[in-house]
This record gives structure tokens, C-alpha cells and sequence, in this order.
């Protein structure tokens, strides 16, 4: 049941940005092994088979909740364990040495990021990302006195949680539509987003508009930066596979819209590797050209 409730939490947008998603997902794979009634590890493995499913098809980008899952599942197969009482501790140990993993990303990620934002600095950003949010309170921690312009991000407005949590904070905030973005990019020093995967290529899918705000600080010469966690890779990409976008309820545009309107809802767009002038990471800042080396060398289980 947790698993389910989860699933659907994350198709319903109660839980956002793909921290927390693939935070969510792994407490309720914990959840799952603790509330087991499986008398093999054949059966427990069925039961995590089985929730990876329905995780999976709550939302269609979110490769770091896929990899946070996939381990998980990978080190019960691989445990010399057969006891179910074990094979749940195995669970519930590697899952807390992921989500420690991923807090210390957070941190080493914000220490990094946090540098490249000076004293009078204006950072223009889109949507709403723990992690970019957490690099900006780094940054003020480091005594940095900045400006912040947030997009209000349409159709959920998930740019007033940024502008909210950095107007808290005592940092000199404004909200300004999507639509508004070119009219004050020549005002703005870096532009810093999140990212909800990462491509073979180097390609990040984000938010809807995220492309848009790219091509404008390309043609402002902005420095463009995404901020993300290594395991945003998606590795299907690399034999093939299109990261896929969700199209999401035509309701959350238009409730009652005329009749025979078309009305497309994509909820994430695909900025190219050319546009972004380096990907901030736990390994520091990487040019999106070199993320596949980059992988290799710290996660390569990830292509297991």
C-alpha cells in the first residue's frame, strides 16, 4: 500500500523535484521490506520487481528515483544472504547509505555552485529545485550579497516556492513571468536551473520553458549552469532510448476550455548540451560533453 500511495503522490505532483521523489520512492522501498510477509528471497524480489513497476510509472523523468531503486533491488539480488529477515536489513542498510550519499552530493554540490555567485551578483532561475536553492543559502551563508529573479513557472507556479524560501531568507528576490525572461536576461549575471535527467549526449531535460531560457541567455551571453546530482544520468539513453516527456492533464491549463481547442500540456523540454556553459555536480563543474567519462569513473554500476 505505501508503495502505491507513494506512486501516486508523485503522479499528483504532491511530492516535486526528483530529490524528493527518489527520497520518497526509497523510504517506501524501505517500508515495503519492513512490512514484508515474503517466506523466500524469490518472493521478496518479486515484491520489489513489482513495486519498481508501479514506481516507475508514476512519473517518466525520474532517472535518479530509477537508479535509487535499481540499486537497491540490485544489492538484495547480489546479497549472499537468503534469510527474509536479513535480506531486509540489507534493504533498509543500503537504502540509508544512499540517502546519506545523496545529502552528501547536496552538500559537496552547494560548496562548489555557491563560488560562482559573487557579491552584487543577479541569478535568474526556473522552477523550483532543492538543490539550487540549496547552493543559494550556501551562498548567502558565505556572506554573498545577491539578487535572485525567479520565473513563476507556469502551470504550477513552482517559482513562488523559490522566490518564497529566498525572500525568507533575506535575499533580494523578484518574480517575474515565464514570458518575461528575455526582457530582464541583460540584467542577469548566471542563470542557475535543476535538472530532472541528464542524456547520453549531455542533454538536460528540466521544467517546460527551461530550453527557452537557455536559447536567451545564449543569445545574452549569460553563463547558463544546471545544478545536479550525477545520478540525474539516465543510462537507457545510451543504447537508443529517448528520454521521454510527460504530457500531463490538459486540466491544469485550462479547466473548462471551447470546445474542439487543442490544449498540449509537456511538463519538461530537452536544453542542449551547447547551451550550457558547465553542469555543477558532486565531482564540480563538468562540461556536459564529458558526462558519460564522468559516470564511468564514479557510478559505473549505473551501466550494469
Amino acid at each position: 500500500m505505501t508503495i502505491r500511495n507513494t506512486a501516486e503522490k508523485i503522479k499528483r505532483l504532491e511530492v516535486q523535484g526528483a530529490r524528493n521523489v527518489a527520497i520518497a520512492a526509497i523510504e517506501a522501498v524501505e517500508a515495503l521490506a519492513e512490512e514484508t510477509k515474503a517466506k523466500s528471497k524469490k518472493e521478496l524480489l518479486r515484491e520489489l520487481s513489482e513495486a519498481k513497476a508501479v514506481l516507475f510509472a508514476s512519473r517518466e523523468t525520474e532517472p535518479l528515483m530509477r537508479n535509487a531503486v535499481r540499486w537497491i533491488t540490485s544489492q538484495v539480488e547480489r546479497s549472499g544472504k537468503d534469510k527474509v529477515e536479513e535480506l531486509t536489513k540489507v534493504v533498509s542498510s543500503v537504502s540509508q547509505q544512499f540517502l546519506k550519499n545523496l545529502e552528501d552530493s547536496k552538500e559537496k554540490i552547494a560548496q562548489i555552485g555557491a563560488k560562482r555567485i559573487k557579491n552584487d551578483s543577479v541569478v535568474l532561475t526556473h522552477c523550483h529545485s532543492s538543490s539550487v536553492t540549496h547552493l543559494l543559502k550556501e551562498a548567502k551563508r558565505d556572506g554573498k550579497s545577491f539578487e535572485v529573479i525567479c520565473t513563476e513557472t507556469r502551470p504550477f507556479f513552482q517559482g513562488r516556492l523559490t522566490a518564497k524560501e529566498m525572500s525568507e531568507l533575506g535575499v533580494k528576490t523578484t518574480l517575474i513571468v515565464d514570458s518575461a525572461a528575455r526582457f530582464f536576461m541583460n540584467q542577469v549575471d548566471l542563470v542557475i536551473i535543476g535538472a530532472d535527467a541528464i542524456t547520453s549526449q549531455g542533454n538536460v531535460i528540466n521544467k517546460i520553458g527551461t530550453s527557452m531560457i537557455a536559447l536567451v541567455a545564449h543569445e545574452a551571453r549569460t553563463p547558463f549552469y544546471v545544478v545536479s546530482e550525477l545520478l540525474k544520468f539516465d543510462p537507457a539513453t545510451m543504447y537508443g532510448d529517448y528520454e521521454r516527456i510527460e504530457e500531463r492533464s490538459t486540466k491544469e491549463i485550462w479547466e473548462e476550455p471551447p470546445k474542439n481547442l487543442i490544449i498540449r500540456n509537456p511538463a519538461f523540454d530537452v536544453t542542449r548540451r551547447d547551451f550550457i556553459h558547465g553542469i555543477i555536480c558532486e565531482e564540480g563543474i563538468i562540461s556536459p560533453h564529458s558526462i558519460i567519462e564522468v559516470i564511468h569513473r564514479k557510478y559505473p554500476w549505473v551501466f550494469g
